[in-house]
């Protein structure tokens, strides 16, 4: 059940934002062995203004945040960053213009049909 957000600091057409939110997805149903069913994307777009790039950064620059359940392995973690830079990099932006940050909160800080996740049967595995 990943919460994931992509957000930029330059205009994309509907097309290019299709694409970069299915690339997130197809990472993480490839890394972390998600349900199929599970697209919980949000796309972000700042006012350039509003999100100042970092000095060694292009107006490409991208970042990813998500937010996963604890449990995935190192190696795991490592095909989400490489699946997602490699779409990233078919779409035009280069990796040196990617940062993927993830935030693994303890299950029983999520909610899940009102119920800590801790609580209830998941349906998939967490140990990939």
């Amino acid at each position: 059940m990943p919460i994931a957000k992509i957000e930029v600091c330059r205009p994309r057409t509907r097309e290019e934002v299709a694409a970069l939110i299915e690339a997130v997805y197809q990472a993480q149903l490839l890394a972390l062995k998600v349900p199929e069913d599970d697209k919980q994307i949000r796309y972000i777009e700042h006012k350039p203004e509003h999100f100042p790039v970092p000095p060694s950064k292009t107006a490409n620059y991208t970042l990813v945040e998500i937010q996963i359940f604890p449990g995935r392995s190192l190696d795991a973690k490592r095909r989400l960053y490489a699946e997602i830079a490699r779409r990233f990099g078919a779409l035009g932006i280069q990796p040196t213009d990617i940062t993927i940050v993830l935030h693994e909160p303890p299950l029983d800080n999520w909610g899940v049909g009102g119920q800590p996740a801790s609580e209830i049967e998941l349906g998939f595995r967490l140990d990939v």
